[in-house]
């Protein structure tokens, strides 16, 4: 499948799921994507200084910003996602303080070290190029920023991969989509299966000046959580 369908293929699927999107992964992750999501916005929260800006990237029904917004509302927080079937969720589940934008990840919409932080959950395997996405998220970040990246991957645990392949191929499409939209949920392991490893995200990482990284593993490896620093040395003429 080349990238032009790719892309076409995964608006169609998330502006098919944008209105059971919510409580499809509460289902598929078994109630723990949102203790996930709430440990990505502590992270934030923790790192952001007093008004810091903060950019949701692929920020689908909104999860991330509102939290952080409940957590910090000194922050300004903008959230940018292609799909304005989402878009309108996030709008209707948060306040007037966070900022909607409907965009693209890959050529965002903002000058060069626009924000403090920027972040992407659950977004990233679902662009047509990984890199093209993580130098958008570093341009758009001032130095000494924070970039955050949540995903799901394949476990590299033999022991627990066998367990995860039968429940996210087989089970995972029917409790998520049911019998209607079982072939929507399928995209979802697709796009994990095809997905990079986390070291390949570290190297990403480091290509593009992020240092100080560190990762959190959640669920035996099948989802993962991934913050640096972008420290690039300053040149003074």
């Amino acid at each position: 499948m080349d990238n032009r369908n790719r892309a076409e293929k995964v608006l169609r699927v998330f502006n098919n799921i944008a209105d059971r999107y919510d409580a499809a992964n509460n289902r598929i992750s078994f109630g723990m994507q949102s203790s996930w999501k709430n440990l990505l916005a502590d992270s934030i929260a923790h790192n952001s200084k007093k008004h810091d800006s903060v950019l949701d990237v692929c920020c689908g029904t909104g999860d991330i910003a509102i939290a952080l917004n409940k957590k910090r509302k000194d922050l300004n927080i903008v959230g940018i996602d292609f799909s304005d079937s989402m878009l309108e969720i996030a709008k209707a589940k948060s306040n007037k303080k966070i900022i909607w934008k409907h965009g693209d990840a890959m050529n965002l919409p903002f000058d060069d070290n626009s924000f403090d932080a920027a972040c992407i959950s659950f977004g990233l395997r679902n662009t047509t190029d990984y890199e093209r996405v993580i130098s958008e998220m570093t341009r758009v970040v001032k130095n000494g920023g924070f970039i955050y990246c949540m995903d799901s991957f394949i476990p590299e645990n033999i022991l627990i991969l066998p367990i995860y392949e039968v429940y996210f191929k087989y089970l995972m499409p029917l409790i998520g989509g049911g019998f209607l939209h079982r072939a929507d949920y399928n995209w979802l392991y697709e796009s994990t299966k095809e997905f990079i490893t986390k070291a390949d995200l570290v190297r990403l990482y480091r290509k593009f000046g992020i240092k100080k990284i560190k990762g959190r593993i959640l669920m035996f490896g099948a989802c993962i959580l991934l913050q640096g620093q972008k420290l690039r040395k300053m040149h003074f003429v």
